[in-house]
């Protein structure tokens, strides 16, 4: 079987620059030729020499009808490439697409320039949809300035629930939480927060803070006391591992409690509160301050520390 990475979205959409960066990497510096078939050109050409680094050879197919088994099997036969990648016309319906027997899609990705989605999700749905329905991973570049990705990743899990979707602005890859993808319903009047859900809530909370606000949360914790912290406060929270064993930090936010003289350093409690924003110095501005409705000793709980890894 021959491997075949696809690559498709409309014109500009920033297909030549994902198979420029793929070309690039070391892991694709591999033995034999690699053949792009490019079906239509771009503002942005390949590079000779990255072409010749990655031994890759270009043919160019502009017409939708010269897309056939036929020309494609001569194509292998001059090359003998050990894969193929297509960047596919956004502009040809995808069902219509008919590779050689032996062809197999070994992975298949979309691209799609966040500015002007809303454009074509309105007036080329079909088209669009015939693109991401099979894809794997849907890349939406050029987000910079967009208010409600949520909407945007809603409508392509319509078409397409199973894939991973990857929002770029001018700074790289966005890893803001949608809300629809926390692990609790921001819906429930008291959010039970286990290991995962608290590692995400804490994070969702710098970025999104108003979610939250009036709300109850419930989570077993760890009792800080800061030697600086005024009476009446303590930071319930835990140790996290963000990347290694050596990358630990304690994530918590300060919370008042009348009893918070009673708590010891380091001991297990659950804690059920309300969420506010207000003034803290260690913020230097606003941020997440809690309001405990109740504070009972536990035990510590199975796994101590949580992970993002």
């Amino acid at each position: 079987m021959k491997a075949v990475y696809m690559i498709n979205g409309f014109l500009e959409s920033g297909k030549t620059e994902f198979i420029t960066y793929t070309l690039a990497q070391p892991y694709f510096q591999t033995k034999g030729t690699t053949l792009l078939l490019l079906c239509e050109e771009g503002e942005v050409e390949y590079d000779d020499d990255l072409l010749k680094k990655s031994r890759t050879v270009v043919e160019l197919i502009e017409k939708e009808e010269d897309f056939n088994p036929s020309h494609l099997l001569e194509l292998e036969k001059k090359y003998k490439p050990e894969r193929i990648i297509v960047e596919y016309n956004g502009m040809w319906n995808f069902k219509n697409m008919k590779l050689p027997w032996h062809w197999k899609i070994e992975q298949q990705i979309t691209t799609i320039d966040g500015s002007t989605f809303q454009t074509y999700y309105t007036n080329m749905r079909s088209l669009l949809a015939e693109m991401i329905r099979n894809s794997e991973m849907i890349i939406m570049n050029r987000c910079d300035g967009i208010q409600d990705l949520s909407s945007y990743k809603r409508n392509l899990k319509a078409v397409n629930p199973r894939a991973d979707i990857i929002f770029e602005d001018a700074n790289g890859e966005i890893t803001e939480i949608m809300e629809e993808d926390l692990p609790y319903d921001l819906k429930q009047e008291v959010l039970q927060l286990d290991d995962y859900g608290y590692g995400i809530w804490y994070l969702d909370s710098m970025d999104h803070l108003e979610r939250y606000i009036g709300k109850k949360v419930e989570f077993t914790a760890m009792v800080l006391k800061p030697e600086d912290f005024p009476k009446g406060y303590f930071v319930p929270g835990r140790m996290a591992m963000t990347c290694c064993a050596d990358d630990m930090a304690f994530l918590g936010y300060p919370c008042e409690y009348a009893a918070a003289d009673s708590l010891a350093q380091k001991e297990w409690v659950k804690v059920k509160a309300n969420v506010s924003k207000e003034y803290r110095e260690e913020y230097q501005g606003e941020g997440p301050v809690l309001h405990a409705v109740s504070v009972e000793k536990t035990k510590a709980p199975k796994n101590a520390v949580i992970s993002f890894t």
